[in-house]
C-alpha cells in the first residue's frame, strides 16, 4: 500500500489528493496544511471583501471532515511541516494546536507550498491597518475590520490583477480608493498600450492613482494612516491593501538541499519530479521552462494547478506516462467595466528575451455591429515575422474578452499560427460575434502583414519620429480630424485619395492612420500600388496612439474631498450648518442621454441655473467627450465637481451649484472670460462648429460675440424674408448667395446639395441640433450677433432680412468686444 504525504492544500494539493483516490482506494493519503482552511475559492476573496459574494460559506469548497467521509483522506490542518529528512523519507511537523512536534515517514512526498505575499520592511508596516490577501483568514481581518472601522478611505498598494480587484470592491463599499504603482503602468503582464485603455477607464471611475512612485514610509496620525510616498507626496488612509506581489514559498524545500531553478521557484522535470526522485512540487512554487521562451518560470494561476494536480496523481499511479508541456499563463480580470485577458508572452518579454517577433492591434465590435449593443475589443496579437506562430495575445473590452481569448490561448497551446486564427469556426449569429469574428480578423490582419501587403508602424515609433522625411496622412472624415489629431499631419479621406495623388509626396515616408486601423490599410493598399513605395500603417490606430501618448496617471483627484456627517463622500470644505449638510443630500436627476456635444453641458447649464445654492445635480450623459466637458465647465463657472463615474457607457456626472459670489470669484480670478469669433463663411460644417463653440462657451458663462461679415452673414438670414428693394449689384450678389441657414453648403463633398442633406439626415440620427436651432438656442444664451455693416452694404444685404435680434455694428463694435476677450477666432 504506497503512503503519499502532501503538504499544502488548495488547488494544487487538495486536487491531487483527490485524484490519487479516484485512483487508488487502498493508498494512505495524508494532507497537512498550517492553514485552517484546506480548500477554499482564492480568486473568489477580494469580491467577499465588496459584498458581491455575500456568503463566506461559499467560499470554503471542503472542509476535512467532508474530505474524509468522501475520500478517505486524513487532513490535518494547522499542521505545518517544518523539515524533510530525504535520506529517512520523514517529514517533521509541528502541531499548532497542540503546540507539538512529530514525524511521519512517506513513499511519494508531494509539495504545493504555494506562494507568500511580498511584504517589504517598510517602516510602519505592521500597522494594523494594513492588509494582505492571500488566504480566507486575510479576508476576515479585512471584513473585520470594515465593519467595525467603516473606513472611507483605502490605498492599494500594487496595481497586479489582485490588486485592482480589491480596488474596484473597495470602491464599490464607497470608499474614495487611491492605487500606488511602482511600475509606469498597472496589470504589468501587460504592454503599456493596452495597460493604458486601463489607465483611462479607471479615470471614469473616479479611482486615484500614482504610477512611477512607491511607498517610502506608513505613519500613524491619530485616526489616519499616512502613507509617504517615495516622489514626496502623502496619501491619508484608514486602511492599506498590500498587493505588491508574490513570490514562491521554497525555504523547505531550499532547506532539504532540493534545487531550485534560476527565478527561484522548485525546479522540476516534466513528470514533475524535483532533484529528488520521491518529492514532487507543483502549484504556484513550482518553476518549469516557458513553451515560448524556454526560461523557467511560475504560474501563479489555479487553473494550471488543477491540471497539474490531476496530471501527477495520474503518473503516482500508473507511472511516469504523461508529460507536463508548461503553462502559457492565460489570464482574465474584471476591472470595473472593462474585462482584461491574456495568454502566452508580452511583447516586452519577447524583446527582452531576444526573439524575433511582429505586434499588431485591431480593434473591432463583441458582435455584428448592426445588433444592438455592441462595444468595443481591442486585441493585440504577437507572432513570429516568417511562419506566423502565435506568441501570445491580450485582449480588452466590455464583452466576449473571455471567449477571445480562449480561442487565441487554444491556438497558442497548440503550438499554433495566425493562420490558425484565421480559420477559426466560431458560433455566429448577431448577438454573439460577427461572420468575422475580431479573432479572425486578428489572424487576416496579421496575415496581410506577413504577406507584404501592408507595413506597419507603432504608436511608439510614431511618437519618437521628427524630420522633414516624413508625411504623416490622417485619412479619417474632415470632422474626426478637427476634433483630434497627431501633430503634423495632412488631413485626406481615405474616399478622397485617388483624386488627390498629387498631393502626396514619393520621396517621403508616409505614415498613414485613421481611427483604428481599416481605412489606413485602405489607403496603404491605394499608394503601395499606385507607385508609393514607403508606406505605413499605424497599428491600432488613432485610438491606440491617444490612449498610450495620453496622460496615464491621476494623481491628487481626492485633496478637496471630505465625508459629511451623512456617511457620503464630498469635494470641497466640510460643511457646518444644518442648512447646508440637508441641502448636500438634496440631488435633482437630468437625462442627456443621447444628446451630443454641446447639447449636454447647454442641458446642465439650464437645469442648475433652477436650483438653490448647494443643491446636487446628477446628469446622465452618453456622449464620452462630456467626462472632460463637465470638469472644464465648473472651473469655467466655479460650480463644483463631485464626482463623475462611468457605468456601461454611461456618463454620470453630480455637481453641486456654488453661490453666485464663489461664481463670480472663480469666473474673475483667472482674467477675461469673454469669446469673440469672426465668422466669415458661410459652409454649413463652418457654420455648425461656430456655434457649437458659442453655446458651448456659453455655458460656461462667458459673454461670446459672433461677429457676421461677407459671406457669414448668410448664416444669420431668415428663414422667410421680407421682399426688400435692391440695387443691380445687390440683386447679382443675392442669386450667388444661400437664402438662409437652411440653404448653406459643405465646404467638403457638397456633392451639388446632397451632402449638405445627408449631413442634417446625419445630425438628426445623431440627436445633434440643426443650425437653426443652435442659433436660436445661442440667442437664448445670450450670444450677441452683429452683422458688419460695411459687408451688408457690400453684399446687398437688407437688416430686414436677417434675424430677429441681430445688432448692427461695425469695425469698432468687434474689436470692443474683441478686446476685452481672451479667444479670438475667425471662422
Amino acid at each position: 500500500m504506497a503512503k503519499y504525504l502532501i503538504v499544502g492544500g488548495v488547488a494544487g494539493g487538495a486536487t491531487t489528493a483527490a485524484r490519487l483516490r479516484r485512483m487508488d482506494e487502498s493508498a494512505e493519503i495524508i494532507i497537512f496544511e498550517r492553514g485552517e482552511h484546506i480548500s477554499y475559492a482564492n480568486c473568489g476573496l477580494p469580491y467577499y471583501v465588496g459584498n458581491i459574494i455575500t456568503e463566506r460559506e461559499n467560499l470554503l469548497l471542503q472542509t476535512p471532515e467532508s474530505f474524509k467521509r468522501r475520500l478517505n483522506v486524513d487532513v490535518r490542518i494547522k499542521n505545518e511541516v517544518v523539515r524533510i529528512d530525504r535520506e529517512n523519507k520523514l517529514v517533521e511537523i509541528n502541531d499548532l494546536i497542540n503546540n507539538t512536534s512529530y514525524t511521519e515517514s512517506y513513499d511519494k512526498l508531494i509539495v504545493s507550498p504555494g506562494a507568500e505575499p511580498i511584504k517589504p520592511t517598510i517602516p510602519g508596516i505592521k500597522d494594523e491597518a494594513i492588509f494582505t490577501v492571500r488566504n480566507v483568514k486575510d479576508t476576515d481581518k479585512i471584513k473585520a475590520y470594515i465593519n467595525e472601522k467603516k473606513p472611507k478611505k483605502a490605498v492599494v498598494v500594487g496595481a497586479g490583477f489582485i490588486g485592482l480587484e480589491m480596488a474596484e470592491n473597495l470602491h464599490h463599499l464607497g470608499m474614495m480608493v487611491t492605487i500606488i504603482e511602482m511600475a509606469e503602468q498597472v496589470m504589468t503582464p501587460l504592454d503599456y498600450e493596452m495597460a493604458a485603455v486601463v489607465h483611462q477607464h479607471l479615470k471614469t471611475k473616479t479611482v486615484e492613482f500614482y504610477l512611477k512612485d512607491g511607498v517610502s514610509e506608513f505613519k500613524r496620525t491619530k485616526d489616519l494612516l499616512d502613507v509617504h510616498l517615495q516622489s514626496g507626496r502623502k496619501v491619508e488612509a484608514d486602511m492599506v491593501i498590500l498587493s505588491i506581489g508574490v513570490r514562491p514559498e521554497t525555504k523547505l524545500i531550499k532547506d532539504a538541499g532540493i534545487d531550485l531553478a534560476p527565478n527561484g521557484g522548485i525546479k522540476v522535470n516534466e513528470y514533475l519530479q524535483t532533484s529528488d526522485p520521491y518529492i514532487y512540487a507543483l502549484g504556484d512554487a513550482m518553476a518549469f521552462p516557458h513553451p515560448i521562451t524556454g526560461k523557467y518560470t511560475n504560474a501563479y494561476l489555479a487553473g494550471p494547478a488543477n491540471k497539474q494536480a490531476r496530471m501527477l496523481a495520474n503518473n503516482l499511479v500508473l507511472g511516469h506516462k504523461q508529460k507536463y508541456k508548461g503553462a502559457i499563463a492565460t489570464a482574465i480580470a474584471k476591472v470595473f467595466d472593462l474585462t482584461v485577458g491574456s495568454t502566452g508572452v508580452a511583447e516586452k518579454v519577447l524583446k527582452k528575451e531576444g526573439i524575433s517577433y511582429i505586434s499588431n492591434i485591431t480593434h473591432g465590435g463583441s458582435h455584428a455591429g448592426y445588433y444592438p449593443g455592441a462595444m468595443p475589443t481591442t486585441i493585440k496579437i504577437t507572432f513570429d515575422p516568417k511562419t506566423g506562430k502565435l506568441y501570445g495575445a491580450q485582449v480588452i473590452g466590455y464583452d466576449g474578452v473571455d471567449k477571445r481569448t480562449d480561442l487565441i490561448a487554444t491556438v497558442l497551446q497548440k503550438g499554433g499560427t495566425i493562420y490558425d486564427l484565421q480559420e477559426i469556426e466560431h458560433a455566429y449569429a448577431p448577438p454573439y460575434s460577427s461572420a468575422k469574428d475580431p479573432v479572425n480578423q486578428a489572424g487576416f490582419t496579421a496575415g496581410n502583414i506577413i504577406e507584404g501587403l501592408v507595413n506597419i508602424i507603432h504608436w511608439d515609433e510614431l511618437y519618437q519620429l521628427h524630420g522633414a522625411d516624413n508625411y504623416i496622412l490622417d485619412v479619417r472624415t474632415p470632422v474626426e480630424f478637427e476634433l483630434g489629431q497627431i501633430e503634423g499631419a495632412i488631413n485626406i479621406e481615405v474616399d478622397e485619395i485617388r483624386n488627390r495623388l498629387d498631393e502626396i509626396p514619393k520621396d517621403k515616408k508616409i505614415i498613414i492612420y485613421c481611427g483604428v486601423g481599416l481605412r489606413g490599410y485602405f489607403a496603404a493598399r491605394i499608394l503601395m500600388q499606385r507607385g508609393f513605395t514607403n508606406v505605413y500603417n499605424l497599428s491600432g490606430g488613432y485610438k491606440t496612439y491617444e490612449h498610450a501618448t495620453g496622460k496615464q496617471s491621476n494623481e491628487d483627484i481626492f485633496e478637496s474631498s471630505y465625508i459629511g456627517k451623512d456617511g457620503h463622500i464630498y469635494r470641497g470644505k466640510p460643511k457646518t450648518s444644518e442648512t447646508e449638510i440637508k441641502s448636500e443630500i438634496k440631488t435633482i436627476e437630468v437625462d442627456a442621454c443621447g444628446l451630443q456635444c454641446p447639447g449636454p453641458i447647454i442641458k446642465l447649464k439650464k437645469e442648475i441655473d433652477k436650483l438653490e445654492n448647494g443643491d446636487r445635480l446628477l446628469q446622465k450623459v452618453t456622449d464620452q467627450g462630456f467626462v472632460k466637458d463637465v470638469a472644464s465647465w465648473c472651473n469655467m463657472t466655479g460650480n463644483k465637481l463631485i464626482s463623475v463615474e462611468s457605468d456601461k457607457g454611461i456618463i454620470s456626472a453630480l455637481i453641486e451649484k456654488q453661490k453666485k459670489e464663489e461664481q463670480c470669484s472663480a469666473l474673475n480670478g483667472s482674467g477675461a472670460k469673454n469669446k469673440t469669433m469672426v465668422v466669415f463663411s458661410d459652409e454649413l460644417d463652418r457654420a455648425l462648429a461656430s456655434l457649437v463653440i458659442a453655446n458651448g462657451a456659453a455655458a460656461m458663462g462667458s459673454k461670446v460675440t459672433l461677429f457676421y461679415t461677407f459671406w457669414g452673414l448668410n448664416v444669420i438670414k431668415k428663414a422667410h424674408k421680407p421682399k426688400v428693394q435692391k440695387d443691380l449689384m445687390g440683386k447679382m450678389f443675392g442669386k450667388m448667395m444661400s437664402d438662409s441657414a437652411d440653404d448653406l453648403k459643405l465646404s467638403k463633398m457638397n456633392m451639388m446639395g446632397l451632402g449638405s442633406k445627408m449631413m442634417k439626415k446625419r445630425m438628426m440620427s445623431k440627436k445633434v441640433d440643426s443650425l437653426e436651432d443652435m442659433l436660436k438656442t445661442a440667442m437664448e444664451n445670450g450670444v450677441e450677433m452683429i452683422a458688419c455693416q460695411m459687408s451688408m452694404d457690400i453684399m446687398g444685404v437688407d437688416k430686414d432680412e436677417l434675424l430677429e435680434g441681430v445688432q448692427i455694428g461695425g469695425v469698432a463694435a468687434y474689436l470692443e468686444e474683441a478686446e476685452k476677450s481672451n479667444i479670438n477666432l475667425f471662422i
